[in-house]
């Protein structure tokens, strides 16, 4: 994956949105990066050691550092920064943004968790 030609966070700080060559822009929700942030913490080691991070309806993008030439770093106000973005990964996520947004909520539901 190329990288993207435009990374903007919006001035609320509540959305990034990414611009890859070729397609379409992708807007991504601080909220839904939070969410389902690539780092260990939320991911885990394995499948079954994944995270539903619950309370984050209101999280906001602070920062956005580059980490290479594949990757970002996002800072989020809750101080969570150590999940590594890939170009692959924001790829993905703008595709299956509506898929992952729904079953993030379904987990919250399943799991009696809420956004706030």
């Amino acid at each position: 994956m190329t990288a993207p030609k435009e990374l903007r966070v919006s001035k609320d700080r509540k959305l990034l949105t990414v611009t890859f060559p070729g397609h379409a822009p992708f807007e991504l929700p601080a909220e839904l990066l939070r969410v389902l942030s690539p780092s260990a913490e939320v991911q885990g080691h394995s499948p079954e050691q994944r995270v539903t991070v619950p309370g984050k309806r209101n999280v906001a993008i602070t920062k956005v550092e580059p980490v290479g030439n594949y990757a970002v770093r996002i800072t989020f106000d809750d101080f969570h920064d150590t999940g590594i973005f890939t170009w692959d990964y924001l790829h993905t996520l703008g595709h299956e943004k509506e898929e992952r947004w729904s079953g993030y909520l379904t987990e919250l539901k399943e799991k009696g968790l809420s956004r706030d």
